[in-house]
């Protein structure tokens, strides 16, 4: 049986962990709920993020009957737990994301944000520093002062952290700099020093998750969240920043993969159809690029197995999305079962999908994968 390495799962922090780990004087400057009237309203800082209605919990969904997003489950926060529904869905190891915290990159004051990002990362740290084989620590990285971005990376590689997530969309509104923008080259050039990997989760950066309203929201809203990193890819490309520090490492987690190869042809056919106004001119193509820095995870998506002749196969990260009802668990052994159904494939490139891409890319701590 081929290892197994989830390029997708989630931590679920105790609720209090931003409110009470932050300093007094920077609470109300963080990730925070508060009553008011009917309602418990989520909050970075003074902006609303959510609101739900006191007494009213998530639906029930599936065949397990637990709340939706499945946020009480044990193995969520207490390792034995977590490895115990790892082994019933028939995974070895996983890289694991924060819950609460991805709306971290909301958090418009900067001391707040890297005193946020450095709670979670403590107490991720903590959680899985004896874990390693099992267990790939993301860290949260602060980008409202690049200064603090590449000290917090610095700090997380001292603790053998080999990811962070970046926002997978930067809101015009946000204050935070295109991608577009060489305001980025120290942290990426602190990437390529460090080997350490920048994660696109999805939905992250977003002012708001839903995008649509009204009839088909429900399967809108999610979809296009793929066109995150569909556009966050296409620009670190074009602007030249990937170009700039070839030995960084992006990847795209939870927005399908089939995407990719439709944007290197693209955009390779762009590149040359209007060279004459292509600013800045790259060393190599768009789609080469592409090839050589950028991943993605994918849960069903079975044409990016088809179209691995322009992006290469490790490219691709097969994820569950742990604990998330959108994703494969508890069912993620039939799914690796089918698969490949009916796609010619050799061994190699199916084991480097369902495990051994994410394992080498994110180098867990086992030897048949350090150094690959």
């Amino acid at each position: 049986m081929n290892f197994v390495f989830s390029a997708d799962g989630h931590l679920v922090e105790p609720s209090d962990l931003f409110s009470e780990g932050l300093p007094p004087s920077l609470r109300p400057l963080g990730l925070r709920s508060e009553k008011r009237d009917d309602y418990i309203f989520s909050l970075a800082g003074d902006k609303v993020l959510n609101k739900t209605r006191i007494n009213t919990g998530p639906p029930r969904l599936g065949p397990d009957g637990e709340p939706f997003g499945r946020p009480d489950r044990r193995g969520n926060r207490e390792i034995d737990f977590r490895l115990k529904d790892m082994a019933l869905d028939g995974v070895d190891a996983e890289i694991v994301f924060s819950s609460l915290g991805l709306t971290a990159f909301l958090i418009e004051h900067p001391e707040a944000e890297l005193a946020s990002a450095q709670v979670y990362n403590g107490w991720c740290h903590g959680l899985l520093k004896d874990h390693t084989d099992a267990f790939v620590r993301c860290g949260i990285l602060p980008v409202r002062d690049f200064r603090n971005t590449v000290a917090e990376m610095e700090r997380l590689a001292k603790l053998g952290f080999t990811a962070g997530m970046l926002p997978s969309v930067i809101e015009p509104d946000s204050g935070i700099p295109s991608y577009q923008s060489d305001a980025w080259d120290p942290v990426f050039a602190a990437a390529e020093r460090l080997g350490f990997v920048f994660v696109l989760h999805t939905g992250t950066g977003r002012n708001d998750v839903r995008s649509f309203r009204g009839a088909g929201g429900a399967v809108a809203n999610y979809t296009v969240q793929a066109c995150d990193g569909f556009i966050t890819i296409m620009l670190m490309v074009a602007s030249g920043l990937l170009d700039r520090f070839p030995g960084a490492k992006v990847c795209v987690i939870e927005g399908g993969a089939s995407w990719m190869a439709a944007l290197a042809e693209r955009m390779d056919e762009i590149y040359d159809a209007h060279e004459a106004f292509v600013r800045p001119k790259l060393s190599i193509l768009p789609s080469e690029i592409i090839a050589r820095q950028v991943a993605c995870s994918f849960q069903y998506d079975r044409a990016c197995i088809m179209s691995r002749s322009i992006t290469g196969a490790r490219a691709l990260m097969w994820g569950a999305d742990y604990p998330h009802h959108e994703g494969t668990f508890p069912r993620s052994k039939d799914v690796l079962a089918h698969l490949f159904d009916g796609i010619e494939i050799s061994e190699s490139d199916q084991a480097g999908i369902i495990g051994g891409n994410a394992a080498r890319l994110f180098r867990l701590n086992r030897p048949e994968f350090v150094g690959g």
